[in-house]
């Protein structure tokens, strides 16, 4: 594992290149995430508008949000509350509570 980078429990050696590769803000992008506890009320913004809604976790690239709604740029909700929301981590702009 040293030839890696990695030290013995998985983590960057201080010694390893520094490479993050084309994954780099998707890693960010999900540390955003890791303060917020299931069902906590959040808002994940896009480029074309903003969810509000509970926290339902990561999985497999998306962010899941449950009884959310869509809300335009300047604040206004676009649609009803929708059970379960699917957000793609790569169309996420900013993450706020």
């Amino acid at each position: 594992m040293a030839g890696l980078g990695l030290s013995p429990f998985g983590f960057p050696s201080p010694a390893a290149p520094l490479f993050l590769g084309p994954t780099a803000p998707f890693i960010s992008i999900i540390a955003l995430f890791d303060t917020f506890p299931i069902g906590a009320r959040i808002e994940i913004g896009m480029d074309a508008g903003f969810w509000i809604g509970n926290f339902g976790g990561i999985q497999d690239g998306v962010a899941l949000l449950t009884n959310a709604v869509l809300h335009s740029n300047i604040g206004t909700p676009i649609d009803g509350i929708r059970p379960i929301v699917r957000i793609p981590i790569r169309q996420i702009t900013f993450v706020s509570t």
